[in-house]
């Protein structure tokens, strides 16, 4: 077994009392002394700090690295005006997902922010699609880091008033606690917030500083999971992965019209046909009626056929009950329909509901 990577956070999460875990390759903090329920419910009522620094982040820089970048995502890349940060995902030649990634215009380049898990491949991917037109830079020496909740603006704008004028998916250089920052209005909580790429060996300044305020609290893995799910937003290697398409994750608003008409993206033929016809399957929101909750694996059942498998679950503390979310035969993809999830041997009552399981309250 290789040995775990660690975020110029580290020392910083084992001051904090921590409990640290593998992830992604990194050794990561589950969560603090207060525990994952506090933090999630922080998030949600104040403001929460989260170390991300084990996501890539990624410079591609060309006259034309817009579209050669469309060659390998289903997004409009072309039409990103700068300071603007939009969701796409990379496919491949059979319509599956290959990672999901934040791209933005920096005017003179294009940033991207990958998973962890898939940061390597990623970049093996852009360079031997991209170069030599483009040049592809990973961002070594920057970490990240992802304030959320409703304070967060608050929070931010005592540093850098400016970060106010920004709205959901823009992003803006500026300057936090003296450093020069990368700030996106962004995140993946279903709040408001904002990403904030730093240069590695000022990050334990800038956490700090942003913990130093009352409405500020560290969160890890256990509360981020939990917040991303009420929030009905896919994790990759759970609910999406290259055995998904867009389609069927109920990420068809990815492809941008123009794409729909002009294809040229890897897997456009699967893609498009789905658009047009309909996926044999779709990613659903589920509600167990009991207590227990539908982990990934469960087998979803209708009239003692299996329909399908949860791809992530657990509790919901802004819900108040067990979600989860998973891929069902679209026959029985309505909300509202009854199905049955089976949980330690047992067949238990649940129903199809619509995704997000939580409002996002991004600002827009």
């Amino acid at each position: 077994m290789s040995e775990l990577l660690r975020t110029p956070l580290f020392e910083l999460h084992r001051e904090l009392g921590a409990k640290l875990v593998p992830f992604g390759g990194y050794e990561l903090p589950l969560h603090y002394p207060d525990g994952i329920l506090a933090e999630h419910r922080w998030c949600r009522a104040k403001a929460a700090l989260f170390d991300v620094s084990h996501m890539g982040q990624i410079v591609v820089r060309g006259a034309d690295a817009a579209a050669a970048l469309e060659r390998l995502v289903p997004g409009d890349i072309r039409g990103l005006a700068p300071g603007r940060a939009r969701y796409t995902l990379f496919t491949d030649d059979a319509g599956g997902i290959l990672d999901d990634l934040i791209v933005t215009n920096g005017g003179d380049h294009l940033t991207l922010v990958v998973n962890a898990a898939c940061k390597s491949d990623d970049i093996a991917h852009l360079r031997g699609h991209l170069e030599p037109v483009c040049r592809v830079e990973p961002l070594d020496d920057r970490a990240l880091l992802a304030l959320q909740g409703p304070a967060a603006a608050t929070v931010l704008a005592r540093l850098a008033p400016e970060c106010l004028a920004l709205r959901f998916m823009q992003a803006a250089e500026l300057e936090l606690a003296g450093l020069r920052c990368r700030v996106s209005r962004t995140g993946y909580t279903g709040e408001d917030g904002f990403e904030i790429s730093v240069p590695a060996d000022r990050a334990a300044k800038l956490a700090r500083t942003l913990l130093a305020a009352e409405e500020v609290r560290p969160a890890g893995l256990g509360a981020r999971d939990s917040l991303r799910l009420e929030a009905g937003l896919c994790l990759y290697g759970h609910d999406i992965d290259r055995t998904t398409s867009p389609v069927e994750a109920g990420l068809a608003w990815t492809v941008a019209k123009r794409r729909r008409e002009e294809g040229g993206f890897p897997g456009a033929a699967r893609i498009l046909r789905e658009l047009r016809e309909g996926p044999a399957r779709r990613l659903v929101g589920i509600r167990p009626e009991g207590k227990a909750p539908a982990r990934e694996g469960t087998e979803i059942l209708v009239d003692g056929t299996v329909i399908g498998r949860v791809t992530s679950g657990g509790f919901g503390p802004s819900v108040g009950g067990p979600i989860a979310m998973g891929y069902v035969a679209a026959a029985h993809s309505a909300p509202d329909t009854p199905v049955l999830v089976r949980i330690r041997g047992r067949e238990e009552p649940a129903r199809i509901v619509s995704l997000p399981f939580v409002p996002h309250r991004y600002v827009r």
